[in-house]
């Protein structure tokens, strides 16, 4: 029987499960933010040596990234072996290379202290899943050690730090993790409580949105309230900036298309009797598709500039970029979706109706190779476990640790035998 096949490992799951809650209750004791995961990375660390797998630390300061390969040579008389995956990626051209990534920070919440496993760093809490993740990413590692002479191909673990905060994801990138060999293909999950678990959610194309920080500047010319015909009044015209802006979604972009612009704070002028000279507005995009992004870039820019302009003044508009949108490769989700199918069936997986406005810096890996991201129900009303994401009282059915484990490592048996990626 093959190691990735969804009855093999559904009797293998057990061995690990111990194993698995074990390393994510430790974890979720230890929470760290992001950019400062060292304790995390001693305790991922500890393991891959005891387990034997090699590994590059520090990526991104405070990033790991783990490497299992089989040892089922390339070319090798495969006809002894059960595996089908195995024997297809024996006679690739090329060994298959698949990346897993788990984020590792947490947040800074302070937990309720009524678990046993709550975290012992005050004001800080895995309040959205990322022990589990590490846990799950763990496990699939140390089961492909265990079984390396039954397979061909590398799999390589991104243990990815500031996931909440500024993007590892991109940085870890920036320091070639997805090279030398090239990554063919990449995979994520999120474990998700307003999912059941035992269920999982799925989303063809855009999973995700786009962020991106918007600094407005309206300049004018100060002058006494008693003397307005010697001003450009900046409030008056970031007041007709702010209202023209609230056309762009409306006017701009398809029913049929998600964007969101929201302007969150503005600040001008010294005095009451004083017409400002300069207003600065801030706000957020959300777009789920780069045509759209560059579209609402040119356009908010444009109004910012021909409406100050047509009022006597200026406008400046500045764009921090945040994440890029999650856009899933459709071939990748459906291979989530078959191995989904085969350990949980039809009926527990649930198609995602619209994309999250929300951000994910997986998002940063798919602009480097195909590959999916989907969501890992962990909800149980019956236990009380309902809270949401990022919330002090969140927690997670630990049976979606196991499930997690199994759905991950049969994910990766079928993209290894997929062939390298052109």
């Amino acid at each position: 029987m093959s190691i990735f096949d969804t009855g093999y490992l559904k009797k293998q799951a057990p061995l690990f499960y111990q194993e698995l809650v074990s390393i994510r209750r430790t974890l979720h004791a230890h929470p760290e933010l992001g950019t400062h995961e060292q304790e995390t990375d001693a305790l991922i660390l500890g393991y891959l040596k005891e387990w034997g797998i090699p590994f590059r630390f520090p990526v991104a300061d405070t990033g790991i990234v783990a490497t299992v390969t089989g040892k089922l040579k390339e070319g090798a008389d495969a006809s002894h072996l059960t595996d089908p995956h195995a024997a297809r990626a024996a006679s690739a051209v090329r060994p298959v290379v698949v990346a897993l990534r788990a984020d590792i920070d947490a947040l800074p919440l302070q937990e309720d202290k009524s678990r046993p496993y709550c975290s012992l760093h005050d004001g800080v809490m895995h309040a959205c899943g990322h022990d589990a993740h590490t846990a799950i990413a763990l496990g699939v590692a140390h089961y492909l050690k265990l079984h390396e002479e039954a397979w061909s191909g590398t799999v390589r673990f991104f243990f990815q730090p500031a996931e909440e905060t500024c993007g590892g994801a991109a940085r870890m990138i920036g320091e070639g993790c997805m090279e030398d060999p090239k990554v063919d293909y990449v995979i994520g999950l999120h474990v998700m409580p307003h999912i059941d678990c035992g269920q999982v959610e799925l989303r063809y194309q855009d999973l995700n949105a786009a962020s991106d920080e918007l600094t407005i500047l309206v300049h004018g010319t100060s002058a006494h309230c008693a003397a307005p015909e010697e001003s450009v009044d900046a409030i008056v015209m970031a007041a007709a900036v702010i209202q023209s802006l609230q056309t762009i979604v409306s006017r701009s972009l398809s029913p049929f298309k998600t964007a969101v612009l929201s302007l969150g704070t503005i600040e001008g002028g010294h005095a009451h009797n004083i017409i400002a000279d300069q207003v600065k507005i801030r706000g957020a995009l959300r777009t789920t598709d780069p045509q759209t992004r560059q579209l609402f870039h040119q356009k908010i820019r444009q109004i910012v500039e021909d409406t100050c302009h047509a009022y006597g003044g200026t406008g400046e508009l500045i764009i921090t970029p945040g994440y890029d949108a999650l856009i899933n490769d459709s071939r990748i989700v459906e291979v989530v979706r078959e191995a989904a199918a085969c350990r949980l069936g039809e009926e527990n997986i649930h198609l995602k109706d619209a994309p999250s406005l929300g951000v994910e810096d997986f998002s940063f890996f798919l602009n480097h190779a195909p590959g999916a991201f989907y969501h890992l129900g962990c909800g149980c009303k019956e236990k009380g476990i309902t809270a949401p994401l990022h919330n002090p009282q969140f927690d997670i059915d630990e049976r979606a640790l196991a499930l997690g484990f199994e759905l991950q490592t049969a994910i990766v048996g079928r993209l290894l035998q997929m062939g390298p990626a052109r």
